[in-house]
């Protein structure tokens, strides 16, 4: 059994949130270290710039730290024998059938060739179906074609931030992609993010239930995760967003915004709120080989790398994304055996099952790069230097 966390490195932890409170970098945050049945928790600043104070129980919309509770689901939904890994989505998702791929990523909608194969619920979990999200579109002089019709035409949010108030309901989102040709051949390449939205359209069919109904009955119930949902009523606990700009934080989305109320889409790829408690939750589940959720061989799958050494050099969100770590299921996993996604709203989740230790960061200060933020990184770093 672990040993826990030294004296000294409690106090290292709690510096190191301490250095970056402040109303003009993180206005708050709730960081959880847990090692064995120690946990230690810092809950710092406030909910909003002048306002109420962060609680442990404080929410946080966590972006894309939501994708490995999506995998687990899958997971869940393949052991249940309604879905399986390597079979057609079209089954589920018709809209995916006969697919067309783009001649070229950035080139016209209407230059297209055939698919090679259909695409598989494993290739979604794996984020290698053919379509999403990478940093070459953004550094474009011009948009890309399918850049222009996922995001302005179609609202589906999945080729940058979550957004929630604009998305359309779940079989017109299916619809709207199915429109569209594919980025990259089904297996080629890896491209983010979009698979785990997809996944939840999926994930919605093979259960006949709304998709938040599916998270409840199979992840956030049994594990009691009472906090965990695509909105939440009780706005009083939830942070307000903040972006960053020249002029300083900006408000991104209040307490009372999008994330107050039930969406249409529930994005099962960035569209969570949680707490701190339920993210330890569903850490000590995966790390403990999945209990009462999962069977082993599922979770071994989703902790473990997933991808090919071709798949990766062509992917990552990057230059070195792929050199320390590679993808399993919606999830990074770590060359040192360590797993987690972090959410560009503002979060990072990160479980260590060979040291035995957990890290949890939950802020409300929106990412200004792919780069874990200094506040990520610096409590990352003292909790390890606080093992015993």
């Amino acid at each position: 059994m672990a040993e826990g966390l030294t004296a000294a490195g409690i106090e290292g932890i709690a510096a190191a949130a301490r250095a970056h409170v402040a109303p003009d970098r993180v206005p708050g945050l709730v960081a959880l270290v847990a090692r064995g049945e120690q946990v230690h928790v810092e809950a710092l600043g406030e909910l909003e710039i002048g306002g109420s104070p962060v609680r442990r129980d404080s929410l946080f919309r966590i972006a894309s730290t939501s994708k490995p509770i999506a995998a687990a689901a899958t997971l869940a939904l393949v052991g249940e024998g309604l879905i399986d890994l390597d079979e057609p989505v079209e089954r589920l998702l018709p809209e995916l059938a006969d697919r067309r791929v783009l001649r070229r990523i950035d080139g016209p909608l209407d230059e297209t060739v055939p698919a090679a194969r259909p695409v598989t619920t494993r290739d979604l979990l794996t984020f290698t179906f053919g379509f999403g999200l990478t940093p070459e579109m953004f550094m474009a002089a011009t948009p890309w074609p399918v850049m222009n019709a996922s995001e302005t035409d179609l609202h589906l949010a999945t080729l940058g931030p979550p957004d929630p108030a604009h998305q359309p309901d779940p079989d017109t989102w299916i619809a709207g992609l199915g429109s569209l040709p594919l980025m990259a051949q089904p297996g080629e390449r890896w491209l983010y993010n979009t698979g785990a939205s997809v996944l939840g359209v999926l994930l919605a069919r093979a259960a006949g239930a709304p998709l938040g109904e599916v998270l409840e009955t199979r992840i956030f119930g049994p594990l009691g995760m009472r906090d965990s949902g695509f909105w939440t009523a009780q706005t009083a606990r939830l942070a307000t967003g903040y972006r960053p700009s020249a002029a300083g934080l900006v408000v991104a989305d209040p307490a009372n915004g999008a994330w107050s109320r039930p969406p249409r889409f529930g994005d099962a790829a960035a569209g969570l709120v949680s707490s701190v408690d339920d993210l330890l939750a569903f850490a000590r589940m995966l790390a403990g080989g999945g209990g009462r959720v999962l069977d082993a061989d599922a979770v071994a799958a989703m902790c473990s790398d997933q991808l090919t050494a071709a798949q990766r050099a062509s992917g990552g969100l990057g230059a070195g994304f792929f050199d320390e770590q590679s993808w399993g299921f919606c999830q990074a996993v770590r060359s040192d055996g360590a797993f987690g996604w972090d959410g560009g709203l503002g979060t990072s989740w990160l479980v260590d099952p060979r040291r035995d230790l957990v890290v949890i960061v939950l802020t409300q200060r929106y990412w200004e790069s792919p780069q874990l933020p200094a506040v990520h990184r610096d409590i990352r770093a003292a909790a390890h230097a606080a093992l015993a």
